[in-house]
């Protein structure tokens, strides 16, 4: 058997308030690829993105009734400097994000905060000088090391 290549096509998260979730993202400037009722998916080239209602989530997951808690997982975007740092991260709160930690340089060599979305999920905004971005803000292969 054949496992499928190393890849994550769709990230699933579960909200409490559907409609405030949407909010929030489409106040990023996200757009919608499809919206039903309980669920809205956005495109980010090549992988999706998924919010669903957290007590549909458990339940579509087999597990009617469990309580599906938020921050054990650290969503990541990348930014070609820190001046796209912290142009998303004040997005982010204007659009009614909670800070969890500042923009500022650490110890790996590039620059990051933290923020959590209305229902708790982390969010880093990052500037990685080792990671090249591409035209489409997409990760490149970095340089192989000397």
């Amino acid at each position: 058997m054949t496992l499928p290549a190393q890849r994550v096509t769709l990230i699933t998260l579960g909200v409490a308030d559907l409609p405030r979730a949407r909010a929030y993202y489409e106040a990023l400037g996200w757009q919608p690829e499809e919206a039903l009722e309980g669920v809205a998916f956005y495109d980010l080239g090549g992988l999706k993105l998924g919010l669903f209602g957290r007590a549909a989530l458990a339940e579509d997951q087999g597990r009617p009734g469990a309580a599906l808690g938020t921050g054990a997982v650290t969503l990541a975007q990348n930014f070609t400097d820190p001046a796209g740092v912290d142009a998303a991260f004040a997005a982010a709160l204007a659009a009614g994000a909670t800070a969890l930690k500042a923009p500022e340089p650490v110890f790996w060599g590039g620059y990051s905060g933290y923020v959590a979305d209305p229902d708790g999920h982390v969010w880093e905004f990052a500037h990685n000088p080792f990671w090249p971005l591409d035209d489409d803000g997409r990760l490149t292969a970095a340089e192989p090391a000397p």
